[in-house]
């Protein structure tokens, strides 16, 4: 099994380390000092205990230096992806399967979901079909991300918590090549359970991103200043339950109600959101993908998301005005 993770920043390299540790055929597609530091040392990875261990793995920028994959496991920011779609296509074959773990409504959403809403498209994730067109939506498997980590130095991952990746056909189906890669991540020391209601999860995980980061990145407040702010806190439930009011008309149902998931948030602790990172750091921001997309899906679900939509005109201009957002 042939296993290639497009992106190796913090998860992507955390996931590279992991299953060549044990043994997995794997190989990783990265750039820059990044790029640079693994192939003249390898790839570090500092545990949460703290213990820490180097995999030589491969690694190159190019992907036609690696091949065609059995799998390729996807996890850059959501705004990346669809510019590389051409540049990926060496790694593709006929029977190549592309793991979606990339954060907010996945481009794939609509496909084999049944109903009226069958093979929409979302502009939002996925601007002029980039990835339907470019993968194939029959390529697809899902996956819900979980784990934190974070990039400390050129090569070195520090993993911060969590090993679940959590697995899905768009059909819920237990197929073979979920349970196979399912397998693979689990030899490697990571959770990977095979979910029949993977859109459930990725909700309640939507949830979070959609409301938590971007009023971070308007407020610079970490979550546990954030969710228990009667403000701030005010307006997360807003957004989720207008969020809730989308997914439920898509046929979604959620394990636990919006202040379990706030408490949650909480519960982190001063923890600074991907948004707020990528802000300080001058990086692009997840927006689309994490707050527009839900915002779409009001529109094509006819459900009002007047907290979302001023929530995302405010982060949309903070971005733009630092330079961060097209």
């Amino acid at each position: 099994m042939k296993i290639c993770v497009f992106g190796a920043g913090a998860i992507g390299g955390y996931m590279g380390v992991k299953l060549a540790q044990a043994g997995a055929d794997v190989s990783l597609v990265a750039r820059g000092p990044q790029l640079a530091a693994m192939q003249d040392r390898g790839l570090t990875l500092i545990e949460e205990a703290g213990q820490e261990t180097t995999a030589r793995v491969r690694a190159a920028e190019d992907p036609a230096e690696l091949g065609v994959q059995d799998y390729v496991i996807v996890t850059l920011k959501a705004h990346s992806v669809p510019p590389v779609v051409p540049r990926m296509q060496p790694l593709i074959g006929p029977g190549t399967t592309i793991v979606s773990g990339v954060n907010g409504v996945p481009w794939w959403y609509f496909h084999k979901i049944g109903g009226a809403y069958e093979g929409t498209r979302l502009a939002s994730v996925d601007p002029g079909n980039a990835q339907w067109d470019g993968f194939g939506p029959d390529r697809v498997l899902g996956c819900v991300v979980y784990p934190a980590a974070e990039v400390i130095a050129p090569g070195v991952i520090k993993h911060i918590e969590g090993n679940r990746f959590s697995l899905g056909e768009p059909d819920g189906s237990k197929s073979e090549r979920a349970l196979a890669l399912s397998a693979a991540l689990s030899e490697a020391g990571l959770k990977a359970p095979v979910r029949p209601r993977l859109r459930d999860e990725i909700w309640v995980k939507l949830w979070g991103n959609l409301s938590f980061n971007p009023i971070s990145a308007l407020t610079h407040a970490t979550l546990d200043v954030l969710c228990t702010d009667t403000g701030t806190r005010a307006v997360a439930r807003g957004m989720m339950l207008e969020a809730q009011q989308v997914a439920e008309k898509l046929g979604v149902k959620f394990p636990i109600d919006v202040e379990r998931r706030i408490d949650g948030g909480a519960a982190v602790g001063a923890h600074r959101t991907s948004m707020l990172q990528d802000l300080d750091l001058g990086r692009p921001l997840e927006i689309d993908a994490l707050v527009g997309s839900v915002q779409e899906l009001g529109r094509v679900t006819e459900t009002p998301t007047p907290t979302i939509d001023t929530v995302l005109a405010l982060v949309q201009l903070r971005a733009r005005s630092a330079g961060l957002y097209r």
